[in-house]
């Protein structure tokens, strides 16, 4: 039985790289980004509640500061899209939703990756979840790309690794890293389209994740004690990886339970970090 409600089977994700802040460029190719396991997309109108005297209830509500969010996990076939955490560049992405009968298009612009979540467990697939801010969505009801060329494919836990230092951990089980650039919506005074931001800037990066162990060693209790620096590379497909330079374990604790393996929980945090 044919229905107007949208399905997840009927939802896609693409994106362009803008070349000025905030447009889309004409009859775009629009890319995919990969195997999309969730989509969000939000549009938050930051509305302003005045009150007064004289009535209990709202005397005005006024738009404020548009906030334009988009949250996507998606299955990795490269690093193409991932990338943009590190070299911030701006995005338009278009969530579209499409029947016979009719397309919802939601046309994310001004994008940029605030915070990006890479994680891989034993017997899954590499996760990604990217979370980005935007300055505008434009609804329509046609997609806007001249083309769309779709990225295809996944990355399997067997075809990752972990490397610290120059030396292959085969005691990790899961791992998890998180890139956050903490970028801020800055808006200006001004007539036209201010409640629009107009500069959306990087802020203090925070670069940090998680390692669990099969607990076989006492080297992280001695990296701790001794407050060693080390280097962790992520396998990331193919041979591209994500490195983290001069890091420190955060914490090192082994739950330790009835019945059960132990485990070695050792979260991270690190100084630089380079994808590529």
């Amino acid at each position: 039985m044919s229905t107007s409600v949208y399905g997840a089977h009927e939802a896609k994700v693409y994106y362009i790289e803008e070349t000025t802040y905030g447009e889309t460029p004409a009859t775009p190719t629009m890319n995919g980004i990969g195997s999309i396991e969730n989509v969000e997309p939000a549009l938050n109108p930051s509305n302003i509640k005045v009150r007064g005297i004289g009535s209990r209830d709202l005397q005005f509500i006024k738009k404020g500061l548009r906030q334009v969010n988009l949250r996507v996990q998606y299955n990795p076939p490269n690093i193409t899209f991932l990338e943009y955490v590190t070299s911030l560049k701006s995005l338009s992405v278009e969530v579209f939703y499409e029947k016979t009968s009719g397309i919802i298009s939601l046309l994310h612009k001004g994008c940029r990756i605030d915070r990006l979540t890479v994680e891989c467990s034993v017997e899954d697939l590499l996760k990604v979840t990217a979370e980005l801010m935007g300055q505008n969505v434009a609804v329509g009801t046609a997609k806007i790309g001249a083309s769309y060329v779709p990225h295809e494919g996944a990355v399997a836990w067997y075809e990752s690794y972990v490397k610290k230092a120059t030396t292959t951990l085969e005691r990790v089980s899961d791992f998890k890293f998180v890139i956050a650039n903490n970028l801020k919506r800055v808006p200006v005074i001004r007539a036209t389209n201010g409640f629009l931001l107009k500069y959306l800037p990087e802020r203090h990066r925070q670069l940090s994740g998680e390692l669990t162990f099969e607990f076989e060693s006492k080297e992280e209790f001695d990296d701790v004690i001794n407050d060693t620096e080390f280097t962790l590379e992520f396998g990331l497909g193919s041979t591209n990886k994500a490195v983290f330079s001069n890091c420190k374990w955060e914490n090192v604790s082994t739950p330790t339970r009835i019945e059960d393996l132990v485990a070695l929980k050792a979260p991270f945090i690190a100084k630089t970090v380079a994808i590529s």
